[in-house]
């Protein structure tokens, strides 16, 4: 199980530093072609949600590869899980239903990474 939890670890490190990395470093004009949302956002929020992912994607490995404090891998995974939220809230009130399924996929498979990691009470 633990092979399992550091693919899916990685992948959505990657999909989600690649995210905020391009939220982050992107001009607003060069990002709607990809993300056509980004317009209906101000510019620091989208930079915000750019840092939140690109944390999350941080603390989805770092804490794994260097021991120190590992259960923050869960928690980078349980704030991974509110962002998705709050993107699946955003693409429905804006009817963008074909963003959904992606958001959806990545939600549950961060919500997996929370829960298998999460520190266990004795």
């Amino acid at each position: 199980m633990n092979i399992v939890l550091w693919i899916v670890q990685v992948l959505l490190a990657v999909a989600f530093g690649l995210a905020g990395f391009t939220k982050l470093t992107q001009p607003i004009d060069a990002m709607v072609g990809m993300m056509p949302w980004v317009l209906a956002l101000p510019e620091l929020l989208v930079r915000f949600i750019g840092v939140a992912e690109l944390a999350g994607a941080l603390g989805l490995i770092l804490p794994g590869l260097t021991k120190i404090q590992p259960r923050l891998t869960a928690y980078a995974a349980v704030g991974l899980v509110l962002v998705m939220l709050l993107a699946i809230i955003f693409h429905l009130m804006r009817g963008e239903f074909g963003n959904i399924v992606p958001t959806i996929v990545l939600l549950a498979l961060a919500a997996f990474v929370a829960y298998r990691r999460w520190p266990r009470w004795s």
